[in-house]
């Protein structure tokens, strides 16, 4: 017995149900189907566009690292050179633009962190030129070297236009030398190929 003949069995009723019940499984399949394809591929294109975000962000973040990691190796650059004394460095600077530094003491070095030492020296000048001051300032900050004028003051003089007293705090930034880790290595070697 085939569909067909079952269903011209069914009582006029059951045939409207079953009918009926037909319909609203198609409507499901024709509305409800697409509804939800539409839901899932929605929510999958919303993944896939915070994952594009994320990327872009990446790519991004990447670009500034690459910057940001260039800077820190040319800091660290700087530090690798060794520094002239401090007081022969500024008095060098000095001579270039003929200024006489009147005073100099060096203060007590400021530890920064674990691996940082700020070596001061202090300065005293009297009756400087303006032009001159800012060369020899300039000539300082913009040496190779980890320097900079932490602390600057300038009084003018009641002498003429362009005479000044300068005090001025120059700061040389070092890195502390930690023991290598490698020396020890070779000491007990070198100890172990003494004895036989």
């Amino acid at each position: 017995m085939t569909l067909a003949e079952r269903f011209a069995k069914l009582d006029p009723r059951e045939r409207r149900l079953l009918t009926g019940l037909a319909i609203t499984v198609a409507a499901l399949f024709v509305v409800f189907l697409p509804a939800y394809l539409y839901q899932s591929v929605s929510a999958k294109r919303d993944d896939n566009q915070e994952i594009r975000d994320y990327i872009d962000k990446v790519t991004s973040s990447r670009a500034k690292i690459d910057r940001q990691k260039a800077q820190r190796e040319q800091l660290e650059a700087r530090y690798q050179k060794s520094m002239p004394p401090l007081s022969t460095f500024i008095e060098d600077a000095a001579k270039a633009n003929q200024l006489e530094i009147d005073e100099s003491a060096p203060k007590p070095d400021v530890p920064h962190g674990k691996k940082y030492v700020e070596k001061i020296q202090a300065l005293k000048l009297r009756k400087v030129g303006l032009l001159a001051l800012v060369k020899t300032l300039e000539k300082i900050e913009r040496s190779n070297y980890p320097v900079a004028i932490t602390r600057l003051n300038i009084k003018p003089r009641s002498e003429g236009p362009d005479s000044f007293d300068v005090e001025a705090f120059v700061s040389a930034f070092e890195r502390k030398d930690g023991p290598k880790k490698e020396q020890p290595a070779k000491d007990e070697e070198e100890g172990e190929e003494e004895t036989p």
